[in-house]
């Protein structure tokens, strides 16, 4: 009798900087999987790391043939590091988890025993955030409301990159070229049956988070921007208010001068008519920017990322 293969699953790790993470992520990873029925490939991927964390991978990948790493030539931002190992994942589901065990590795036994039941898609949520400051848990609340209510693809509250997806998610995601790239999207994008676990979230093992408020704040900007036209749409509704209450404005000081003769108009409402107006159309082409950057990003058709070394 042929002995069945057994599926495999891709663990995709994106790294910058965290030699400290290395051997306890393995560790865990050895000790929370150790029974699962699957052969496993822990794809990590650096990227433009200037520690010694290659060099602790590359220990590693001597001593486990599971192990395998993509050198990325410089630092291309974490969306392009793991879109990288989607890239070259051999799996029949794939999992993006943090190096630094915040992505406790011992939920992808609840993620395949769903996959197996036929999600496409089983998805991380945390329970609580209880552990954030409250401007972050009230941005973050804000961000996903505000997403799902303008965009036309919906992500999932308190959903990270956390997730096992099946073979034919990965290749729709692997079929979207896009260069300016937001994952949480991208991964829900394709649709097919998904499904969110519950867990909590435990504090950043070792080592320094990469995020500030400042990357967090571009990050959500791409988001929008990614999924909706909204903020371009938005303007025409602006303007025609405005065109509006500018014509009644006209109306009546048609009528004023008619009735009551010409007067003196003041420099204070003269002042701010132009200051509000002019921060209008300020606006407004800021917003305008924003696409057409993103439209001049793409139309170079640079790759994404690119290949220093695979080991």
């Amino acid at each position: 009798m042929i002995e069945k293969k057994r599926d495999v699953l891709s663990l995709i790790v994106a790294v910058l900087n965290e030699e400290e993470s290395i051997d306890p992520f393995l560790t865990a990873i050895n000790e929370d999987l150790k029974d699962l029925e699957l052969d496993l490939e822990l794809l990590f991927v650096d990227d433009g790391s200037t520690d010694k964390t290659v060099d602790k991978i590359m220990l590693a990948a001597k001593q486990d043939q599971r192990i395998k790493c993509i050198k990325l030539s410089r630092n291309f931002g974490k969306e392009a590091a793991m879109t990288a190992g989607i890239d070259h994942a051999i799996g029949d589901a794939v999992i993006p988890i943090d190096v630094d065990l915040q992505d406790p590795p011992s939920l992808i036994h609840d993620f395949v025993y769903y996959w197996k039941k036929g999600y496409d898609t089983v998805y991380g949520m945390r329970a609580s955030r209880k552990d954030d400051k409250r401007s972050k848990r009230a941005s973050a609340g804000m961000f996903y409301r505000v997403f799902n209510k303008l965009s036309h693809t919906s992500i999932p509250a308190n959903a990270g990159d956390f997730r096992l997806m099946s073979r034919r998610v990965v290749d729709a995601i692997k079929n979207m070229p896009e260069r300016n790239r937001f994952m949480k999207g991208m991964f829900a994008w394709p649709g097919y049956p998904s499904i969110g676990v519950e867990y909590h979230r435990p504090a950043r093992h070792v080592g320094q988070t990469k995020w500030n408020f400042w990357k967090l704040w571009n990050f959500a900007l791409d988001g929008l921007t990614s999924f909706s036209t909204w903020p371009l749409r938005v303007w025409s509704y602006i303007g025609g208010v405005i065109a509006f209450l500018s014509l009644v404005y006209m109306f009546f000081i048609v009528l004023r001068t008619i009735f009551l003769g010409v007067d003196w108009p003041g420099y204070a409402s003269l002042m701010s008519a132009i200051l509000f107006f002019g921060s209008i159309q300020l606006i407004s082409i800021g917003v305008l920017g924003e696409y057409i950057g993103r439209l001049y990003i793409e139309s170079k058709h640079r790759p994404i990322y690119i290949v220093e070394d695979i080991f």
